[in-house]
């Protein structure tokens, strides 16, 4: 196996990565990081460096201030440097360098580098020696090429009117630091009640590492000038947790809604890290059935009509045991066997909710109802007006008594009015009725009604 020895020779004006951080996390993959570092000043013009920033950090968003003394410190440039260590940047800046290297049959060569391309190394040893790459041991270079760094790094020119130490506080945006919500519900025997836990998954891909650091958690849409695109990492096989204790302190900001970590927590890169949002509370739910075609739109055949979907719905209200402005993300939803054992039964995307708002979650469609909807006439009684005749026939084969609502859309580039129906409906929008048809167990009910157009 080939190695390569480094001799290293870096000096920093600044300390090592391990400054005092917050960070406030969008769902928009995009983060805030405040970190604060102490650095020694000297009078005159100097750099000072800190390393080890993110590599996915946005250079243009840095932002440097000395908490003390700060009209005494005048920042003259802003660099962020990221040329990186790499065999073939280290092979590019030693050129008619001098190297060593050993071979796997333990012979040495030293000499000046004139070529490294072609899976073959030219060297200039008082003549020409070329060693073929994969029969090559060891590689030794005296030191770090000039430039090339071991972690990115941010560096200051700055012309200082004091000495010594001073701490400052470093703050820039970077990309590969997200978050979402996931939900776990768990249904009761009847249907009837949830059992609603919240968890928080971080994401670190931002290429550091954070210690202790005070977190907070933003959740809205925040306007962003160049398009972050959101990271949904979904965390599949979220059980139900025993128990959880609350970590989170919510309030409004702004038009937006943060959540902040009651206790420092460490983020390490390439880490998925997931922190309860708020423990299990039970609220009333509701299981709802609808049945909606596609209404005036014209259907393939074998098209799936005949499906009723099967949604439940809660609010989010304090009196109905919750309350929580709830952000977006996806709800597991499992209900309990007669055994008491948890069972997957489907899951849904809410998007962020406001407290005392409904939340309506699909988790699949009904097996034993169904529904069916044809067109029994079409007349045309004049130029521009016509009349269409709609049957809906719903069949329960459960063994207790169900509500379907059935929606049904109408044209948009029309006037329309349902002028005979069999039962009463709620208008929903422009375009948009609601019918509510009681099923008998192990039966069937019919709706009818007809529309009629004008344009």
């Amino acid at each position: 196996m080939r190695t390569i020895t480094l001799f290293i020779i870096v000096v920093f004006a600044a300390c090592a990565f391990a400054g005092e951080f917050s960070l406030t996390v969008y769902n928009q993959d995009i983060s805030l990081v405040k970190q604060k570092e102490g650095f020694n000043f000297s009078k005159g013009t100097q750099e000072i460096s800190l390393q080890g920033v993110p590599s996915r950090v946005d250079p243009t968003s840095v932002h440097f201030k000395p908490l003390k003394d700060a009209n005494r410190i005048a920042l003259l440039e802003q660099n962020y440097r990221y040329d990186l260590v790499s065999p073939s940047k280290i092979f590019e800046r030693y050129l008619d360098h001098k190297i060593q290297l050993t071979t796997k049959g333990d012979k040495f060569y030293e000499g000046s580098l004139l070529s490294f391309n072609e899976g073959q190394i030219v060297i200039k040893n008082g003549g020409l020696s070329i060693v073929r790459v994969d029969e090559i041991r060891d590689y030794h270079f005296p030191e770090l090429p000039e430039g090339l760094l071991t972690k990115p790094t941010l560096v200051w020119l700055i012309e200082s009117d004091i000495s010594g130490r001073r701490d400052c506080e470093v703050s820039y945006l970077t990309k590969g630091l997200n978050w979402h919500a996931e939900y776990v519900a768990v249904v009761d025997q009847e249907d009837k009640n949830l059992e609603l836990s919240g968890w928080v998954s971080l994401d670190n891909n931002s290429g550091a590492t954070y210690e202790n650091a005070r977190l907070k958690l933003i959740a809205g849409e925040v306007h962003l000038v160049e398009a972050y695109p959101a990271r949904l990492a979904d965390m599949e096989g979220l059980g139900r947790p025993s128990k959880a204790v609350p970590q989170f302190e919510e309030r409004a900001f702004f038009e937006y809604h943060l959540y902040t970590m009651t206790r420092p927590t460490t983020l390490k890169d390439k880490e998925t890290k997931q922190l309860s949002l708020f423990p299990a509370a039970s609220t009333p739910v509701k299981k709802i059935y609808t049945f909606e075609s596609r209404g005036y739109y014209p259907r393939a055949r074998g098209e799936m009509d005949q499906k009723v979907a099967v949604t439940l719905e809660f609010t989010n209200a304090s009196k109905q045991g919750l309350g929580i402005p709830l952000p977006q993300g996806k709800v597991r939803v499992y209900k309990a066997d007669r055994d008491g054992s948890l069972e997957f039964v489907g899951e849904d995307r809410i998007d962020h909710t406001p407290k005392d708002e409904k939340v309506r979650v699909f988790v699949g469609n009904a097996f034993d109802i169904v529904g069916e909807r044809t067109q029994k006439e079409r007349k045309e009684l004049a130029p521009k007006l016509i009349e269409e005749t709609y049957e809906v026939k719903l069949r329960n084969h459960k063994e207790e008594k169900v509500e379907v609502v059935v929606v049904e859309r109408f044209y948009r580039s029309r006037d329309w009015e349902i002028i005979e129906s069999n039962y009463t409906y709620i208008k929903k929008d422009a375009w948009t009725v609601e019918f509510v048809i009681p099923v008998k167990p192990d039966g069937e009910s019919t709706l009818e009604y007809k529309v009629r157009y004008r344009w």
